[in-house]
This record gives structure tokens, C-alpha cells and sequence, in this order.
């Protein structure tokens, strides 16, 4: 999927928000460092990490119970690779999905996640460094 500068520009304005254990949360940021909240999460300054969801495939709002029965779909995958999530949620100007903030496994992995549950975009990086957009072809 080509993305509109419309779609693309909404997502380096989203809010890429991760669930903290004692409470709050911590925002990743396209173009900016894994927030420090964050870095306790990876086993490593090279372990990469991905945020992600089911919702909304091909970035087309779907029903409610579709993406929820997704997203159990995406944890159960997950689960079955032990990888370690912690919930989060996309917050952009006039909407909110739903993700996990994911360590422990592969850029590959997680692209190929990303294309089962049919998503256009995921945001990646590896340790402390850079948040990128991963765009899925």
C-alpha cells in the first residue's frame, strides 16, 4: 500500500503511547529517542523493538469487534514467539488504536506480523536509538 501525504503526516504527528507498570505512560515519537520509561523494557542496547496493532487494516476504519478479535489474534501471536508486550495506544489528532509496544524479536518478524494483520505502517527501532516509520509495502 502507496500511503497519502495525508496518512504519512498523520502518523509522524501521532502519539505512539506505552502503558508504565506503576501507572502513566510513555510517548514514542517518529524521529526522536526511545523514551528513557522505555529502555527498562529491552535486554539490550541492540534489542530491537516495534509498536504495533491489529486495528484497522490497509488503515481503513473497520468495526469495533473486528479489531478487537484482531488484536487478541496479534497477542496470541505474539505469545506463541515469546515476545514481551506492554499495551500502548496511537493517539493522533481525531483518533486512537489500540497497540503493543513489543521487544524480543526481529525486524523481520515484526514486518511480517504487521503484513498478516494487513497494516500499512508500523514504528520500529533498536535500543535507545531513533523511532522510525516502517511503511509495508
Amino acid at each position: 500500500m502507496v500511503a497519502s501525504d495525508s496518512l504519512r503526516r498523520a502518523w509522524l504527528e501521532t502519539e505512539y503511547r506505552v502503558r508504565l507498570p506503576r501507572g502513566g505512560s510513555a510517548a514514542i515519537r517518529i524521529g526522536a529517542p526511545l523514551p528513557d520509561a522505555l529502555r527498562d523494557f529491552l535486554r539490550g542496547e541492540n534489542e530491537p523493538w516495534g509498536f504495533i496493532t491489529a486495528w484497522n487494516p490497509r488503515a481503513q476504519k473497520t468495526p469495533r469487534a473486528f479489531n478487537r478479535a484482531r488484536q487478541r489474534e496479534l497477542r496470541d501471536a505474539l505469545r506463541a514467539l515469546n515476545a514481551r508486550c506492554r499495551s500502548g495506544m496511537g493517539v493522533g489528532k481525531d483518533w486512537h488504536e489500540p497497540s503493543l509496544f513489543v521487544t524480543g524479536l526481529d525486524f523481520a518478524t515484526l514486518d511480517a506480523l504487521a503484513r498478516h494483520f494487513q497494516q500499512a505502517a508500523i514504528v520500529r527501532g533498536i535500543g535507545s536509538g531513533i523511532a522510525e516509520l516502517r511503511e509495508l509495502d
